[in-house]
């Protein structure tokens, strides 16, 4: 176990070092900003439609290591999927950070490389972190225009 542990730590360090999707998109349809004010981190996330589906988004910002690397690989793995088929990331995502560990048995290969935040679960304070992109990305699609908050 301790080597999946360290694999998982290798590639939150390297989407931290080396975020992925970094930047603007200046024909952006869909924009959102998210704080996390217990942590510090801050985020705005860049969406472009094709449709009902992700055609480009990226982000910018500062956080911890966690929330960077999260928005990193969001970018990633929403890209090219369509709004029904990010609701149920999300929710499949959320349900690995918070839901009840005897029910979360296993990571479904739905989740991808998002399975490297399983172990955010036993850092409850950290689970806000992981989950900023994900709520600044679902008010983003809403166009509430307001900021998406950990809070």
């Amino acid at each position: 176990m301790s080597e999946l542990m360290d694999l998982y730590q290798e590639v939150i360090l390297d989407h931290n070092k080396h975020p992925r999707n970094f930047g603007q998109i200046e024909a952006a349809d869909h924009c959102a900003r998210g704080d996390n004010p217990l942590c510090g981190d801050q985020l705005t996330l860049y969406l472009r439609m094709d449709g009902d589906r992700v055609a480009e988004v990226r982000f910018e910002g500062q956080g911890c290591a966690i929330s960077t690397a999260s928005a990193s690989i969001l970018t990633e793995v929403v890209t090219g999927k369509t709004l029904e088929e990010v609701e149920a990331l999300f929710e499949s995502f959320h349900e690995l950070l918070t839901g009840d560990p005897s029910v979360v048995a296993e990571v479904g290969p739905e989740l991808g490389k998002l399975a490297v935040f399983a172990g955010v679960r036993e850092f409850p304070v950290r689970v806000k972190c992981a989950t900023l992109a994900w709520h600044t990305l679902k008010a983003a699609i809403s166009d509430g225009g307001e900021a998406a908050s950990t809070e």
